[in-house]
């Protein structure tokens, strides 16, 4: 192991003992749809998604540093902005979180009642970063970023240290991909357990940004924030830090992404087969399973999250 991967993967395990208190140690699900596939259902998790894992080993961390900040900022469509919300919360720091607009409803609510001030007029995926920049100045805030960051990379990296430890034996490790958080803590703590281990990152063909980023060895954006039923990955861009775990020192082995129609299909199977709430954005890795994209073997998918709108998938599930 590289002096970089064991750099990492040694601040991995030591976030699993910070946060351990304050998150669950989600299980690893077998199926039927085959012996040799499990399920990582980070929808069980607090607040319904992964996010925790990395808002805590930050916000903790920034605590233990000292001195104590006046207060975090973060954006976030979402499960960032809740889990956030519930780390701030719990050490008894103010959170301000900016969500766009259009943001799931459910998830705004929910930040809410997390006890963060939540701002939304005017915030769009287009000016967030803008308007993220302006008002921590203004309020002198510590920004607590959704993935750019090595604290939340860290948090993000125990879910896939918890699998592993139930799992040691898999071939394969997929989860979700946006701004590149979770994968990029996946990828540390997988190549740490054994180097052999394939890691791959999915996401939307209609965002499909960090593919391009692969293939040109250089972060591509994208011109717009996409459009997709995975609403948890419409990032225009990864990070640096990410871009560098994933791709500067190769780590994740392979991106691969998944039509609107095959997100939408593995939506409706975990809901009706698998009985797992999952939103679209947790059914990615699913989505590429099933539509033979991860390969042959023992199988691990991160399944990111269940805050699902829940018009979208009555309409998903009555199609």
């Amino acid at each position: 192991m590289s002096g970089f991967a064991e750099q990492h993967a040694a601040a991995v395990r030591e976030a699993a003992a910070r946060i351990q208190p304050y998150v669950r140690r989600t299980p690893a699900l077998r199926t039927d749809l085959d012996p040799g596939l499990r399920l990582k259902a980070e929808c069980f998790q607090v607040t319904g998604s992964f996010k925790p894992r990395g808002a805590f080993n930050a916000i903790l961390s920034l605590v233990e540093r000292g001195p104590r900040p006046n207060g975090v900022i973060a954006v976030s469509s979402g499960n960032h902005a809740q889990a956030v919300a519930l780390a701030a919360r719990t050490v008894g720091l103010p959170a301000l979180i900016l969500i766009p607009e259009d943001a799931n409803p459910a998830k705004v609510a929910a930040t809410r009642a997390l006890g963060a001030e939540v701002m939304q007029d005017g915030v769009t995926f287009a000016n967030r970063e803008q308007r993220l920049r302006e008002v921590t100045a203004e309020r002198q805030l510590t920004l607590v970023h959704p993935f750019n960051d090595w604290d939340v990379i860290h948090g993000q990296g125990t879910a896939t240290l918890e699998l592993l430890t139930d799992e040691p034996d898999l071939d394969v490790i997929a989860a979700p991909l946006g701004g590149g958080g979770l994968l990029s803590g996946a990828a540390i703590a997988a190549k740490s357990h054994a180097s052999k281990v394939k890691v791959v990152g999915v996401e939307p063909a209609a965002a499909d940004d960090a593919y391009r980023s692969w293939k040109a060895h250089r972060i591509v954006p994208l011109e717009r924030a996409p459009s997709t039923l995975a609403d948890g990955v419409r990032t225009t861009a990864i990070g640096e830090l990410t871009f560098e775990v994933m791709f500067g020192k190769g780590l994740v082995d392979e991106v691969v992404t998944v039509t609107e129609a095959e997100i939408a299909s593995a939506a409706g199977l975990a809901w009706t087969r698998l009985h797992l709430a999952l939103e679209p954005t947790g059914a990615l890795p699913l989505a590429a399973y099933l539509a033979g994209k991860l390969g042959r073997g023992r199988i691990g998918l991160i399944l990111s999250g269940g805050n699902a709108n829940l018009e979208t998938m009555a309409r998903l599930l009555t199609q």
